[in-house]
């Protein structure tokens, strides 16, 4: 495939939101050219825009105008653009924008508070929409503009308040960050979005439709849950703030019950939503109370532990643990987004950071190499990952690109098996073994570090059924530890263990069902192996 010439993304707004003073600031940061949809025009015209009005009228303007940008839509190649405020009512435009949007493009709406953008498009003239009484016009022009705006772009910025210099910072990220877009049978499409800054999208995800947000966090992550808050609170959100335990301590019906008691103390009512932000655990609970909150409320993800970024934040299964074992209580219930904002790893301690590894190596096993590659290329630069590591350019795209490849891993097994009938649950790789050791644990076992003994489990499972050979499972061996991540365990009774993989999720009927490899990328489903090879497999992760 030949690479089809496209702007990086394209900025719209009302008159006065400030899209050409910062876009021109977010190109600079970027390193990337500019065009101004209206400069340009000017410049091939020969003549200012209010003057082309007064000459020919506003609907050869608009004809010539959406000449214009259409051209420019399709010639300008990784820079950004603005257009001018009326462009994209332009039937024409709008086609097009959309076209945009379906090739991979970024269709920003910059929306400044409605009382600067008026005094910024009164001191700035040049505007043949707003002649007259400037400010009852820019009214009028936005009731009609802003459902369209909303409606059209793929990404929203709220500029209220913010000097260009950090509103052109807030651009720069959103242009720069990833989107894995989700959707599939029995699914509400939903998109990922992974980048420093990603918690932004906050009021878009959420929609005008919500009154009140219960914003569901642990203490730990108490600076990133003050960021959300004040999101919420800008966007004009009422906000209900329920801290819960952090980590397992937190996935218990009574946490639940305490979660459902403030919501109904609140009023909160069908068309209202939750946020959760934190670790996996805060977002399982926080997806289960949505689920069955009147029977099902919208909720947004804000992940904040790598290990929720790629693994619980994502494919809506949501849930809490018993005395019986993990997430035996939940449902299948997708969120409506997924906010993975790089810059809340930063107060990652290391080994929270390595734990999440277990959840991408395991997905580079079941489905993409390259994941193995990269982890394999920056072994040392991962395993010693530290507050500071972030600061690294390079570091900082190496992991973003972990976090997208692993959630397209994941978004391919959910969006053809929501149910986890068959093809998702090879995405439990590893995880029959780990589920067992993280109870016999106590819990006290991280999650990604039970799944990475899970996978050497069942690698030696794969090859003493003749699946694989001897090299590959000394690579599971070797790749893990080389991450600084566990590769035995030796806590527990086979008896103990054999008991509670009967009983784990996937197990049909009183039948043991494991995931095993015939090769990288290849995984394949198991039912009732002999129990004397899984017990040798047990046998050799226990030191």
């Amino acid at each position: 495939m030949g690479h089809t010439a496209m702007p990086w993304a394209v900025i719209i707004g009302m008159p006065g939101a400030g899209k050409t003073r910062v876009g021109r600031e977010a190109a600079s940061i970027l390193h990337v050219g500019f065009t101004d949809a209206d400069i340009q025009f000017e410049h091939d015209m020969g003549m200012k825009i209010p003057e082309f009005f007064e000459q020919y009228g506003e609907a050869e303007f608009r004809r010539a105008e959406s000449e214009l940008v259409c051209d420019l839509l399709s010639s300008l190649d990784g820079e950004l653009l603005s257009l001018g405020g009326g462009a994209p009512m332009t039937e024409r435009i709008q086609q097009e924008l959309l076209r945009y949007i379906e090739r991979g493009g970024r269709v920003i709406y910059l929306q400044a508070d409605p009382k600067e953008a008026m005094e910024r498009a009164r001191r700035g003239g040049n505007r043949p929409m707003l002649a007259g009484d400037a400010d009852e016009r820019w009214k009028g022009l936005f009731k009609q503009r802003h459902p369209v705006f909303s409606a059209l772009a793929n990404a929203h910025i709220r500029t209220h308040g913010s000097t260009p210099q950090m509103a052109a910072r807030k651009l720069a990220d959103m242009i720069s960050e990833k989107d894995v877009h989700i959707e599939g049978s029995g699914i509400e499409p939903y998109e990922v979005f992974i980048g420093d800054g990603a918690i932004n999208h906050l009021s878009q995800v959420l929609g005008e439709e919500p009154v009140r947000v219960a914003l569901i966090h642990t203490q730990p992550v108490q600076r990133h849950s003050d960021k959300a808050r004040a999101l919420l609170r800008q966007a004009g959100y009422q906000v209900t703030d329920i801290v819960i335990p952090d980590a397992e301590a937190g996935k218990t019906i009574a946490v639940a019950g305490g979660v459902w008691d403030r919501l109904g103390d609140a009023g909160f009512t069908r068309s209202d939503a939750i946020v959760g932000l934190g670790g996996g655990a805060a977002t399982d609970v926080a997806g289960f109370v949505a689920a069955t909150w009147m029977r099902g409320i919208r909720y947004v993800n804000c992940p904040t532990s790598l290990l929720a970024m790629v693994d619980a934040s994502t494919g809506g299964k949501t849930g809490i643990n018993t005395a019986l074992g993990k997430n035996l209580v939940g449902s299948f219930y997708t969120p409506a987004g997924v906010l993975a904002d790089m810059r809340s790893l930063s107060t990652l301690p290391n080994d929270i950071f390595v734990e999440g590894l277990g959840e991408v190596a395991k997905s580079g096993f079941i489905m993409d190499e390259k994941i193995l590659d990269l982890l394999e290329d920056h072994a040392q630069a991962l395993r010693e990952y530290n507050a500071e590591s972030l600061e690294s350019e390079e570091f900082k795209a190496i992991v973003a690109e972990l976090i997208e490849r692993t959630v397209r891993v994941k978004a391919y097994h959910v969006s053809s098996d929501l149910k986890e009938a068959g093809l998702r649950e090879f995405l439990n790789y590893g995880h029959t073994l780990g589920h067992a050791i993280e109870q016999l644990e106590h819990f006290r076992w991280r999650h990604g570090n039970a799944v990475a003994v899970g996978c050497v489990f069942a690698a030696e499972l794969s090859y003493i059924l003749g699946y694989i050979d001897r090299d590959l499972v000394d690579y599971h061996r070797s790749l893990l530890s080389s991450l600084g991540l566990p590769i035995s365990w030796n806590n527990g009774s086979w008896e103990d263990v054999l008991a509670l993989m009967h009983r784990d999720k996937k197990a049909r009927g009183n039948a043991l069902r494991f995931v095993i490899l015939y090769d990288i990328g290849h995984p394949v489903h198991l039912d009732n192996p002999p129990v004397e090879a899984v017990e040798e497999a047990f046998r050799s992760i226990q030191q």
